[in-house]
């Protein structure tokens, strides 16, 4: 006899948009306002056409932020869509737009790359603390809309990586769970809370359980 309580589900699928002229020359971008690239375009539509995304959900989610607008737009169309300016990328402050090699040489931003706890803010910006607890009240909210229904979110990868690190602490670090662009997981609800995530790639979705011992 099935378990009607267990079987009743909810998925949130989350996508990292598609690349931007920031991702391709490693420059922080989180609080500008890019649109994508060329390239990032491109790459999405080859993406489509393998057919790694979900079909279609009940709610679809963006930050608000144009290239997740873009990339949003281009996997599904003018899908009627909420934005949650709470799933906004990290905000780089005085560092935006700039790369490694023009701040290396800033006390304050080697204070801010040392930093292992999170409490040094960029200047003008968010710190790791601040962006975690933002981007926690984001999904919390995100999961409220939803209730029972399938949720599509196009974010940004350190958004993605902060939520699959909060939900599965102790298995991968944030850099480890952050998906390339157009990448991301599918994750899954029963009545009993979160079962397991799926990792959106080429070649479609791959499963993983929910195991500290064994993250994918």
């Amino acid at each position: 006899m099935r378990n009607t309580h267990e079987d009743k589900m909810m998925q949130i699928h989350l996508i990292r948009h598609g690349k931007t002229t920031a991702n391709e020359q490693k420059m922080y971008c989180g609080a500008t306002d890019l649109p994508l690239s060329d390239n990032g375009i491109a790459e999405l539509k080859e993406l489509k056409q393998q057919g790694i995304y979900p079909k279609s959900t009940d709610l679809y989610f963006t930050s608000g932020l144009m290239r997740t607008e873009q990339t949003l737009g281009l996997l599904y169309g003018s899908v009627r869509r909420e934005a949650l300016p709470q799933l906004a990328e990290f905000n780089f402050g005085d560092f935006e737009m700039k790369n490694y090699e023009m701040l290396k040489e800033q006390a304050d931003y080697q204070k801010w790359i040392t930093d292992e706890e999170g409490r040094v803010f960029c200047p003008n910006g968010d710190s790791g603390q601040s962006f975690a607890r933002r981007v926690i009240d984001g999904y919390n909210q995100l999961i409220t809309s939803t209730q029972s229904k399938s949720a599509l979110a196009v974010v940004h990868g350190g958004v993605i990586a902060c939520i699959m690190e909060h939900l599965f602490p102790n298995t991968r670090n944030f850099y480890e769970w952050q998906p390339k662009p157009g990448r991301g997981y599918t994750l899954t609800y029963t009545a009993n809370g979160l079962k397991l995530y799926q990792t959106i790639q080429e070649g479609g979705f791959l499963k993983c359980p929910k195991r500290k011992e064994s993250p994918c």
